[in-house]
């Protein structure tokens, strides 16, 4: 059996600012302030690529061996 590990609600938000294909800033929170975070990194690092995009659960493949 498989458990979730850290599932955050379905409405959570993730936003990644990136230098290249490297992350520099990665936030997850409520869609609210994951739009307000995108807002003022945008402004911070507005020649950067910033992404938000919702979170999706992921498995625990350790907890399958408790």
């Amino acid at each position: 059996m498989t458990a979730l590990a850290d599932v955050p609600r379905p409405a959570a938000r993730r936003v990644r600012v990136w230098f290249g294909e490297h992350v520099i800033a990665d936030y997850t929170g409520e869609p609210a302030d994951a739009i307000q975070y995108q807002a003022g990194m945008t402004r911070r690092f507005a020649s950067l690529r910033i992404t938000i995009e919702p979170v999706t659960a992921t498995a625990d493949a350790d907890a399958a061996n408790l």
